[in-house]
């Protein structure tokens, strides 16, 4: 079997923050997230370009 299947950086927007609990340094998001649990994930506001013409 040729190739290699994932370690790829994968991209998700809109998904919903629903609740910070800062006692336990927990973010609870409404959605799915790639990756393997207890993977690092990246957070950062969305900020989409604005499209010409609009």
């Amino acid at each position: 079997m040729a190739g290699h299947l994932g370690n790829v950086r994968c991209t998700v927007q809109s998904l919903e923050l629903v609740r910070v609990d800062a006692e336990r340094n927990l973010l609870l998001i409404k959605g799915a997230i790639p990756g393997a649990p207890g993977s690092r994930v990246e957070i950062k506001p969305a900020v989409k370009k604005q499209v010409r013409g609009e």
